[in-house]
């Protein structure tokens, strides 16, 4: 069965969604048991999130844009920095309270200090899968289950109480949007705004020139 990065995350959400609803914009924010322990640790958390930037980053640096997994890569990129400007740019603007700050989750426009809408990580996370499993997943089905990581970074902010349910969701939402939108773009964005050496990849480069 294929399965899309909004769906694994609405799954993950459901199962770590106890069948009762408080508040928050869809009224379905509450607090979760905190647990910071074994897979749900915030170290593995950021242990993710900057090897999804390396990752991203270095894959787009080793293979250019010179066949269809480099470009992938390079759309990854895209993705994770377009979407990381508009999560800031929400976070900025609704300035919600974290689950670790409050128990209200209907605490917006708090100061500065607030940042839990949207979950930046989520979005990343799926921002960076979404062109992969766009470019490959008809083909190559294993690749859906790379949604597998922004479904587990969405439950573990929320078990960490870094984020409220509708938090992770509106960055899953924002990631996906993002993701779909920069593959499907005729070329990659951000690539085109730099010298032609980065098109090649580390990898073409130094292959050809033994």
């Amino acid at each position: 069965m294929r399965t899309t990065v909004p769906a694994s995350l609405l799954l993950a959400f459901t199962l770590a969604t106890p069948a009762f609803a408080s508040g928050g914009p869809f009224g379905i924010d509450h607090r979760l048991h905190y647990d910071n322990s074994g897979i749900w640790k915030r170290s593995n958390q950021t242990t993710l999130m900057y090897g999804t930037i390396v990752t991203v980053a270095g894959g787009a640096l080793a293979f250019g844009d010179q066949d269809k997994l480099g470009d992938t890569f390079w759309r990854s990129v895209d993705a994770m920095v377009v979407s990381g400007v508009g999560a800031e740019a929400l976070k900025h603007t609704f300035q919600r309270e974290r689950p670790s700050q409050t128990s209200d989750p209907n605490r917006f426009f708090e100061g500065s200090h607030a940042q839990s809408f949207p979950s930046g990580e989520v979005t990343a996370i799926t921002a960076a899968v979404t062109p992969f499993i766009v470019n490959y997943g008809h083909d190559h089905p294993a690749v859906y289950a790379l949604a597998l990581l922004p479904a587990y970074d969405a439950v573990a902010r929320m078990k960490t109480r870094g984020h409220w349910q509708s938090d992770v969701l509106a960055g899953a939402a924002l990631g996906a949007g993002v993701g779909i939108w920069a593959a499907h773009r005729h070329s990659p964005l951000i690539l085109g705004w730099l010298p032609g050496g980065f098109q090649v990849g580390f990898v073409h480069h130094f292959g050809t020139h033994p």
